[in-house]
């Protein structure tokens, strides 16, 4: 069924604006005199736009109907949309009709723009659009792999099941983004906090010892004459060491941003000793699953190939990925194309060959995810677990240098007294 906007007033004179769903401009000009409002304008909703949930009998108030930039920014986050995707799963795999299912979760949400995000996907179906083409509509909230699985999904009458492997897909990435977070927020925030003491005790406490000792014709112990010469520095010097540091950051910014430059730096990054095993551990993870989840959905190997490889953030794995889609385009196995690029761990060609063997592939990589996945865990619990009380004991060490080196000029200036 089509959807309007609308702008109407009220039996008090006020504007409301928003949207409904009718079968004509007509028809929803009567909808509009039914609910006690005289309608002013009615026009078709174009592609893209939100609809409200005025075509159930709700009324937009003033200001908040088409005319307001519902999606200038995402509606959906990462963990809203894989809860949204479950939420659509269950009903849809309970045997509610997609349109029934998608009314539902506009009348259930609590956000406005939740509301009129489902409510214009429904129109769109009722339109007789297909659920995948009523997403394309939407390019901010769902990714192409994720419009892609949907549309697989629909092809082949299994799109209850599709989703529910989404949501899985979705929630197993949180979790595991939410982990690596959680291990690296604890060191950030103690190294944070370090650097706050140790520039406040260089800034202004050495230099207040300073001016104690200043006058003393006495020779100052070698620490404090060090810690001194570091507080200079650090007041002199410390705006200049910031602005060359943004000036860096901002050249490095600007570098990062051209394809070639991004590459080389994401291939230097997966070099390093414990971050690139990390690295190359959680973007294989992401590879594998997303490729399972596209090839148990039915979408041809070599359009699963290109929208896993459009996953990984690391630009010099997804060219190893391009080139493996190459190599599987030319009639090489996948394992076979995989194993010949070897910043992909070796698990991953393993299990492909494996599936590739047994004709189980989906399975296999989606095993070969969770041992990755599991991995990567590990490995950034275990770095997470010795940098704490490292960096607890490199700012021990620190405050003590700098404590001494106040201490020891007072500690000689009670000898000299004496």
């Amino acid at each position: 069924m089509p959807a309007y906007a609308f702008t109407a007033l009220d039996d008090q004179g006020k504007t409301r604006k928003g949207t409904l769903e009718a079968d004509s401009a007509k028809a929803g000009r009567v909808q509009l005199r039914a609910q006690g409002l005289i309608p002013l304008l009615v026009d078709p909703l174009a592609a893209g736009q939100g609809v409200g949930t005025a075509g159930q009998g709700a009324v937009s108030p003033a200001g908040r109907g088409l005319n307001t930039p519902v999606f200038s920014s995402a509606v959906f986050n990462a963990t809203a949309l894989a809860i949204w995707t479950r939420q659509l799963a269950g009903l849809v795999t309970s045997g509610l009709p997609l349109e029934r299912a998608l009314s539902s979760l506009a009348e259930e949400s609590d956000a406005q723009a939740h509301r009129n995000l489902n409510a214009a996907l429904r129109a769109a179906v009722n339109g007789g659009a297909t659920f995948a083409k009523a997403l394309g509509q939407h390019p901010r909230e769902f990714a192409d792999i994720y419009i892609a699985v949907i549309g697989a999904g629909e092809q082949s009458g299994n799109l209850g099941l599709v989703l529910e492997r989404l949501a899985d897909d979705l929630e197993e990435r949180q979790t595991l983004k939410s982990k690596l977070i959680g291990a690296a927020l604890y060191p950030a925030i103690v190294s944070a906090v370090a650097l706050l003491i140790v520039l406040f005790l260089v800034g202004y406490v050495v230099p207040q010892v300073a001016n104690v000792f200043a006058g003393s014709k006495h020779a100052l112990p070698f620490l404090t004459v060090a810690m001194m010469a570091i507080s200079d520095g650090v007041r002199s010097y410390g705006w200049l060491a910031l602005l060359v540091l943004g000036a860096a950051g901002t050249v490095l910014w600007g570098l990062l941003r051209k394809p070639a430059w991004r590459e080389r730096f994401d291939a230097a990054w997966l070099n390093l000793p414990v971050l690139g095993r990390l690295a190359r551990g959680y973007n294989a993870a992401r590879f594998a699953a997303t490729l399972a989840m596209l090839s148990a959905a039915g979408v041809p190997i070599l359009r699963a190939l290109q929208a896993a490889a459009e996953t990984l953030n690391n630009r010099a794995l997804r060219r190893d990925a391009l080139d493996a889609l190459v190599l599987v385009r030319e009639g090489a196995p996948l394992a076979a194309a995989l194993s010949q690029k070897k910043r992909f761990p070796g698990l991953l060609s393993m299990f492909a060959r494996l599936g590739e063997q047994t004709g189980q592939l989906p399975q296999m990589l989606e095993r070969a995810a969770k041992q990755l996945s599991t991995e990567v865990q590990r490995r950034a619990l275990a770095l997470a677990t010795v940098l704490e009380p490292l960096l607890i004991v490199a700012m021990g060490l620190v405050v003590m240098l700098i404590v001494l080196a106040v201490l020891m000029p007072i500690m000689q200036l009670n000898q000299w007294v004496k």
